[in-house]
């Protein structure tokens, strides 16, 4: 099994300050078209193809790979991510907190194995480390929340 975890706060020195519901408001629109904050052509299809109050289903093509997910939301706090089909299966989570000093912060975990893979195998091992890495989901999510702030001074958030 793969799990990682990374934290960043949302509102580093230097950079332009966001409100919990503007933070928020990136992650359910990362949520709702990874289009907008994945890079150029790694996502090259993504739709809602059921939604209801509490959740929405997603069709995408990530990287190659055709995935289906259901993605639930607890607002202004959490997004889970239930890999229904794919290359994964398991839960990526996008969670906003205040830390002990009442810095706001966004942190990502996931929980996930690789279909058709043995369990701990050089495939998932290989995820783990890209995962864990410079480039892995802590530079995710500096780059969520950088073009979070991007649409937000184009009035889109």
């Amino acid at each position: 099994m793969i799990y990682s975890t990374a934290t960043v706060p949302v509102n580093p020195d230097g950079e332009t300050r966001m409100t919990r519901a503007q933070a928020w408001q990136g992650l359910v629109l990362k949520a709702r078209d990874a289009r907008l904050f994945l890079p150029p052509n790694l996502c090259t299809r993504c739709e809602v193809v059921e939604e209801s109050a509490t959740h929405i289903v997603r069709e995408a093509t990530i990287a190659g790979s055709d995935l289906r997910e259901v993605i639930a939301f607890e607002p202004e706090r959490k997004v889970t991510f239930f890999q229904a089909t794919g290359p994964r299966e398991g839960a990526i989570v996008n969670e906003l907190f205040e830390d002990d000093a009442g810095t706001l912060k966004l942190r990502f975990y996931c929980y996930l194995g690789l279909r058709g893979k043995a369990p701990g195998g050089p495939e998932e091992q290989a995820e783990q480390v890209q995962f864990d890495s410079d480039d892995g989901y802590r530079a995710a999510l500096l780059s969520t929340l950088r073009r979070t702030r991007e649409l937000l001074a184009e009035g889109k958030v």
